[in-house]
């Protein structure tokens, strides 16, 4: 224990390994060195969190921050704002910006971008291609790499990766734990006659039905199996996928939205139309209640938010011209605690979810649960809160969310990375302090650097 903390966090109901406990923690040098009675600890700022619940750090494995090239409706700053407005500690960024994120280059371009402008911490995706696949075992060894992202389906240019044997040869080149969107691109180009020309956006789960994704997914697990290669099954949206992974849980994890668990058709695309397009797209109540029966057998390893925002006059293109994707890094927490308070999962079920489900899956170095020795990283809770979601409150740049107007029952009332407050009761704090997040695969190359 040192002579004396950097901060005390007192008074709350803490979330340890051990069940939902009563002690204050002490954090010295951005990490967890003390969890007890601390009353009289010297500290150099304390945080009375009577009445609160300290939950391990959130992390959201799935968001598209558009930057660079895409700036116009997201960037670096902005999108980490909202993750630290809604009381996500860290996220993980997809590959698919403007240029796309498939070598060293770009990884590092989108390191130095984050410096000293995002609020929490930060990974990078490498995007998988035809022509970069014997490289990915070394591209997913760089420092700030989350690891290879596949785009089965739903992609465009070179991030597309639609054929078995160009998806094999990437299996095969590697050995980090693969993230994958899966939808079957020739299923998707077969039916596309049925928008092409214009239709409503309910619509959408037509177009790309159920077996678009079922279809990929087999195929997905086919493939693993023979490579060797774990991979991670990215915004599962059908009850039938869920039978599958239930049969490969040696092989394959399994993400969550809280979009597909919480919006449903047809009601969503009544009420938002185009803004409630996303891909894989929301389904039907018998699809919602197969994911939330997964959710509940331990099959869902992790839930996301795949932020995806765009701009109200790209949304408001006629379908399916439209583009596809929502914001929601900033209403992740609120909307699952919403969930929780209705007694659809338990809290420690959703922590398993946001933060040791993500440490697990990726081998994150030091993050995903409070206990001595692991990153000072703090979610801090009002389960019993009630608020009212709304545009207004928004941080990223399109400024809307499908959940406006949504009342809910839980709020994150302070953000804490590495020790150091970044929000408390809905305004950042301080400047931005993010940095990359790191992974057992890849310590050594960043003690080398």
């Amino acid at each position: 224990m040192p002579d004396k903390f950097d901060l005390v966090i007192a008074g709350g109901q803490v979330a340890t390994p051990n069940g939902i406990e009563s002690c204050d923690i002490g954090v010295a040098g951005g990490r967890i060195t003390a969890l007890g009675a601390l009353g009289s600890a010297p500290a150099g700022a304390r945080f009375d969190a009577a009445g609160l619940a300290i939950l391990p750090g959130v992390i959201d494995t799935q968001v598209h921050f558009r930057e660079p090239g895409l700036d116009h409706k997201e960037d670096l700053a902005s999108g980490s704002a909202g993750a630290a407005m809604g009381g996500v500690t860290a996220f993980f960024e997809m590959p698919n910006t403007s240029p796309n994120t498939t070598d060293e280059a770009a990884l590092e371009d989108k390191l130095r971008r984050a410096a000293g402008r995002a609020w929490v911490d930060h990974a990078f995706f490498i995007g998988a291609t035809d022509e970069n696949a014997e490289k990915l075992d070394r591209l997913e060894l760089l420092p700030g790499c989350a690891g290879v992202k596949v785009f089965m389906g739903s992609s465009t240019g070179s991030l597309l990766v639609a054929d078995d044997d160009a998806l094999e040869a990437v299996l095969r080149h590697g050995r980090r734990r693969v993230a994958i969107h899966a939808e079957d691109e020739p299923r998707l180009r077969e039916r596309l006659a049925l928008v092409r020309d214009g239709a409503d956006p309910s619509m959408h789960p037509v177009w790309r039905d159920e077996e678009v994704a079922i279809r990929a997914t087999s195929r997905l697990l086919r493939l693993a199996r023979q490579a060797g290669r774990r991979v991670h099954v990215l915004h599962v949206s059908t009850a039938e996928e869920m039978d599958l992974l239930a049969a490969n849980k040696d092989l394959a994890t399994v993400e969550l939205l809280v979009n597909h668990l919480t919006l449903a058709a047809p009601d969503c695309y009544q009420r938002l139309g185009t803004f409630a397009q996303m891909n894989p797209p929301i389904r039907d109540a018998r699809h919602q209640d197969g994911l939330w029966r997964a959710l509940r057998a331990g099959i869902v390893d992790v839930i996301g938010t795949d932020h995806a925002p765009h701009t109200r006059e790209e949304k408001a293109r006629p379908y399916p011209q439209s583009p596809s994707g929502m914001p929601g890094v900033q209403t992740l927490i609120p909307v699952m605690l919403d969930h929780v308070n209705a007694g659809r999962l338990t809290l420690q079920r959703f922590i398993d979810l946001t933060s040791a489900g993500p440490a697990r899956i990726y081998n994150i170095a030091g993050k995903g649960r409070i206990a001595l020795g692991y990153d000072a990283d703090f979610s801090v809770v009002d389960l019993k809160a009630k608020r009212t979601i709304t545009n207004a409150m928004m941080k990223t740049k399109c400024g809307w969310t499908p959940f406006d107007g949504m009342e809910v029952t839980g709020w994150p009332k302070a953000t804490i990375v590495r020790g150091r407050i970044v929000m408390r009761e809905d305004e950042l704090i301080g400047s931005p302090i993010g940095a990359p997040v790191r992974f057992q695969e890849t310590l050594q190359q960043e003690d080398a650097a």
